[in-house]
């Protein structure tokens, strides 16, 4: 059984595996090399090498119902999607309220994890790490890696054919702090993930002329989704997600472009995915739309050519001035502490059993904690993995052989879509709620709801028909919260707290209690026909 634990890392995963040891019994120590936890959430003037790095005026895309420890709410008083720097007063108190700190060594950074020349007996590992310029070795039993993604900046300048003669200024998002850059210039902002519509509609405040260039397109949200509720809590449902998996893919794209195109038509407006066959992230900015039909940021295809002081579009023979060019193209991830023999990094993914153990180890005591791209908060899905993995690293949970293994992880790379529901088709991409229960069941932590239907039916509707909230993650199993169904009971009481500042007398309607009426009777046949 594994004892002493090495984690790399003290961002909200890292975090979440120092509790989950200790709940085990187990002995974790945590590199951080950074001087401060919170890892991506923690804001700092200057990019720092080998950590996350984010802009000033980042704000959650999960709101805080969705994107919290399974076992720790936000504060009340916390907006529903919450800036970063209330996100990492977030992740002080819960390492704080679980006391945490004591087993974190900042300023370390890790230099190497390697196998022990007997490990196929002992399954432990050496690891290197270095203080103050001072290098030290120790041996343990088991190694969490925690480092996330978004640390290698991906910037492929050969496919911008001429950008080597580029007088203007260019750069990463990575390097991205404040649009004050922007002021009265000419901002070509390339890619439209998260980051660069975020980048576009800041700098379109101060610019010049903002242009957005996209080669997919993506559909784009709002936090504020149907009636006002935040976005995550109307999408997220076990209702909605079986709904979802139950249909054929092609009527499944086409209510999610309906709905997509509800807020705006996507194709009036130049953004609309050309690819609609397999799930991309959704772009979370609740000011796009307004700055596109006000002509603050236009809509661009790739880039054909930069010249000097200029940039010409495919399909568009003008040539555009442009004075800053922001690539926000995305990341690579590798692990440069850990041999390729240990995990090995090709087309943007491991080899990593459920996206977490190397199915070719003899011992399962290496594990990668937060390297999935879930369409749901990383949180909880970090969290839930780091539950599992120290059971496995105790011994109690046993993992299947190794070729059954492997090829489940073989036939993942393949990325054949099954033709129902969501095409989670690219790497690390997954279902959420699928994915979530799917761990929970490995540690008897998955909620019963037929059972719950039965015994305490308000909680098992609320589970099924409302928002997948990670309190249901600590109903019942190992690490079971006596506060969870309270948290659950309670959920929307928190999230309108915040919204709802001024007092407002809603005069009762007759009809509205009629529709209540008749939403509960077709609710009870729903439930009906679903366990029938």
């Amino acid at each position: 059984m594994a004892k002493r634990v090495a984690i790399v890392g003290a961002g909200v995963s890292g975090l979440a595996s120092i509790k989950c040891c200790l709940e085990e019994g187990l002995e974790p120590t945590c590199f951080e090399r950074s001087d401060d936890l919170g890892g991506l959430w923690r804001f700092t003037e200057h990019v720092e090498e080998g950590r996350a790095s984010l802009y000033r005026s980042v704000v959650s895309n999960s709101c805080k119902e969705m994107s919290c420890y399974s076992d720790f709410p936000f504060p009340e008083d916390c907006p529903n999607y919450v800036p970063n720097s209330q996100f990492l007063e977030y992740l002080k108190m819960y390492a704080n309220r679980f006391n945490l700190l004591k087993h974190i060594q900042f300023k370390t950074k890790v230099c190497s994890v390697t196998k022990c020349p007997d490990f196929t007996v002992t399954g432990q590992w050496e690891v290197v790490t270095q203080h103050e310029g001072k290098q030290e070795s120790a041996i343990f039993d088991a190694v969490m890696v925690c480092t996330g993604f978004l640390t290698d900046p991906y910037l492929p300048l050969d496919s911008f054919p001429g950008i080597n003669t580029f007088k203007g200024q260019y750069f990463h998002s990575r390097q991205y702090k404040y649009p004050n850059i922007f002021k009265d210039k000419r901002v070509l902002v390339v890619g439209m993930g998260n980051s660069g519509t975020d980048i576009a509609v800041e700098a379109s405040h101060l610019a010049e002329k903002v242009f957005l260039s996209t080669t997919g397109g993506a559909w784009v949200i709002s936090r504020v989704f149907d009636s006002g509720y935040p976005w995550d809590m109307v999408f997220t449902t076990r209702f909605q997600n079986m709904l979802r998996n139950s249909l054929p893919t092609p009527i499944v794209n086409w209510l999610l472009a309906r709905k997509m195109n509800s807020w705006f038509h996507h194709a009036n407006y130049g953004v609309v995915p050309e690819d609609r066959t397999q799930l991309r992230e959704p772009v979370l900015n609740d000011e796009l739309p307004g700055c596109i039909i006000t002509g603050k940021v236009l809509i661009k295809p790739s880039i054909k050519e930069v010249k000097e002081n200029s940039v010409i579009f495919n399909n568009t023979p003008k040539e555009e001035p442009i004075d800053i060019i922001v690539f926000a193209t995305g990341y690579t991830f590798a692990f440069p502490f850990l041999d390729e023999s240990v995990v090995k990094v090709e087309n943007g993914q491991a080899s990593l059993y459920k996206y977490i153990f190397p199915a070719h180890l003899p011992k399962p005591t290496l594990a990668v904690i937060g390297l999935i791209k879930p369409l749901g908060s990383i949180i909880p899905t970090g969290e839930t993995q780091a539950r599992w993995v120290v059971r496995v690293l105790k011994g109690i949970n046993k993992l299947p052989p190794q070729s059954v293994m492997i090829e489940e992880v073989n036939a993942r790379k393949e990325n054949k879509p099954s033709g129902f529901g969501l095409c989670y088709c690219k790497a690390l991409q997954e279902d959420y709620i699928t994915y979530i229960d799917e761990l929970l069941t490995y540690i008897n932590a998955k909620p019963n709801l037929l059972s719950m239907l039965l015994t305490d039916p308000r909680l098992g509707l609320t589970i099924f028909f409302g928002p997948s909230t990670p309190y249901q993650f600590r109903l019942t199993g190992p690490g079971k919260w006596e506060g969870a169904r309270n948290a659950i009971l309670t959920q929307w009481d928190r999230t309108f707290k915040v919204t709802k500042t001024r007092s407002v007398q809603e005069s009762p309607s007759p009809f509205a209690s009629l529709l209540k009426l008749l939403s509960l009777l077709a609710l009870l046949m729903a439930i009906f026909l679903i366990f029938l």
